[in-house]
């Protein structure tokens, strides 16, 4: 009779298979980690591989394989090749849309003259009616054209014109000529005076491709609140990118139809652009000049910011004394070909010697101040102008100013520019001020007078690329002279740790 083993065995080796079995399971387990970042250089399973020929073969092509480092630059450059580099803004891709009455454009046409740049601005002039043009004036200015009929549309405010839903559509009208790389259409009037170079300086600040309504407001508060804040006034100028244009065109004869009752074009824009949902952004470069009088006070503290336009000529005074209003603006231009980005940028410096207070305004006016005037108050524009309604009051402003100095012997001596001319040797702009002659109440004053002075010399380096750095205003250095009648300032970049100080 056989006996069988005893339970104990039995279990002893069950449990002997069951450790045999985790040890082995363990160690498959753990070469599997170990190769597994090897496994992506290992041929593909054979399975893989026919199935990669028959996709071949069936005309579909088998999966791209990652690339190596080695064939990346490669591809970079090719792509490179085929995509040419983004260009940047130039005044090729800008038109100009230019709002002109006939019964005007005798006397305004001398203002498009002194910006338009034939051959290189590109633009067009709407007017009511045809004018008569001579061939010589065709070289010197935009092509002319007649707007379009506007009878369908009601117009019911009565202190306004008609001609304003004419002016309105001349965006729309312009773009409909279907001219070919365009990125900005910029609208101004026909007695708005454009710095062409600083309009590329701004408008290459923000990408064409977006929906973009730029311009500024106006000086005067009261009509900020009569029209709105977040209109760009026409006079001054405003930029709409081509893709905003299209989208106005589409739109803008039916949005003018929802709004008879506005006074002008501006508004009328706004009101469309507010339909389509763009604000304005505001540049405050592009100057309404809403305002009677003397711009001294305006130009000669200027924002550190471009100046873009130049607006209501005929209504402010010369800004040249003794000179007419188009022989004044000539006289700015000259600077403007040497250093259209420094035009009218203010800098301060002080005569220690003499206790004066500097204010430069380049290619414009030095003015000089006795006693110390802080930097906080020379930026600030004195009213030598009056507001909108003739009328002198400090709160019409929608901005800060400062009274005309009353006290006899802070009257400021004024030098304007008289001539500028470059030195090729030095590479350096030389401007002359000379002093404008006019009479100065007696002063009790002991320290010098800026009297002694016939002139003042500016040298400055061009700078056309000083808005691509961070908005600062340049400083001024009062230089030694040999002749007491004579004062040379130096106006540049400001040095590192220089400040406008005495």
């Amino acid at each position: 009779m056989k006996t069988s083993p005893p339970r104990s065995r039995q279990w002893n080796f069950i449990t002997f298979f069951f450790i045999l079995i985790l040890v082995i399971y363990s160690l498959y387990s753990s070469k599997l980690i170990f190769n597994k970042g090897e496994s992506s250089n290992c041929a593909l399973p054979s399975s893989h591989v026919t199935e990669n020929l028959e996709r071949s073969e069936n005309g579909r092509s088998p999966p791209p394989q990652n690339s190596t480092s080695e064939e990346e630059p490669e591809e970079d450059s090719l792509i490179s090749t085929l995509l040419p580099e983004k260009q940047p803004t130039q005044l090729k891709h800008v038109v100009f849309g230019i709002a002109a009455s006939s019964s005007l454009w005798d006397k305004r046409k001398e203002y498009i003259k002194l910006w338009w740049r034939p051959g290189e601005t590109r633009g067009v002039v709407w007017l009511d009616k045809n004018v008569r043009v001579s061939k010589d004036e065709e070289k010197s200015l935009p092509e002319i054209r007649i707007s379009g009929e506007t009878s369908k549309f009601d117009y019911t405010n009565r202190q306004g014109k008609r001609s304003a839903l004419r002016i309105s559509r001349v965006v729309s009208e312009t773009l409909r000529l279907g001219l070919e790389d365009v990125r900005w259409f910029v609208m101004g009037d026909d007695d708005t005076v454009f710095i062409v170079d600083n309009v590329i300086r701004v408008l290459s600040k923000y990408d064409h491709n977006q929906f973009y309504y730029i311009g500024s407001s106006s000086e005067s508060h009261i009509q900020n609140i009569l029209f709105s804040y977040a209109m760009a006034y026409g006079g001054g100028g405003f930029a709409i990118s081509y893709p905003l244009a299209k989208e106005l065109e589409k739109m803008q004869d039916r949005c003018i139809q929802r709004y008879p009752g506005l006074y002008g074009s501006d508004d009328r824009i706004q009101a469309c652009m507010a339909e389509l949902g763009v604000p304005l952004t505001k540049e405050t470069g592009f100057h309404q000049y809403d305002v009677y009088g003397n711009l001294l006070g305006l130009l000669g503290a200027h924002p550190v910011t471009p100046l873009v336009s130049l607006h209501h000529l005929d209504v402010v005074d010369p800004i040249f004394p003794g000179m007419s209003r188009i022989d004044g603006l000539r006289r700015l231009f000259e600077s403007v070909q040497h250093d259209s980005a420094s035009i009218i940028q203010q800098s301060f410096c002080y005569n220690k010697k003499s206790h004066w207070s500097i204010s430069v305004s380049w290619g414009y006016v030095v003015q000089i101040m006795r006693g110390i005037i802080s930097p906080r108050e020379l930026e600030m524009p004195t009213r030598t102008f009056l507001n909108w309604y003739r009328r002198a009051d400090y709160t019409a402003y929608a901005f800060n100013t400062r009274p005309v100095a009353k006290h006899p012997c802070q009257k400021p001596f004024l030098f304007y520019l008289s001539s500028v001319n470059y030195d090729e040797k030095r590479r350096q702009i030389i401007g002359v001020y000379t002093r404008h002659k006019e009479p100065h109440p007696y002063c009790r004053w002991k320290d010098d007078s800026p009297e002694k002075l016939s002139s003042v010399i500016v040298l400055k380096r061009s700078d056309s690329s000083r808005w691509d750095r961070s908005p600062r205003r340049d400083c001024c250095r009062v230089l030694p002279s040999r002749r007491d009648s004579i004062m040379y300032l130096w106006v540049d970049n400001c040095r590192q740790g220089e400040i406008s100080e005495l």
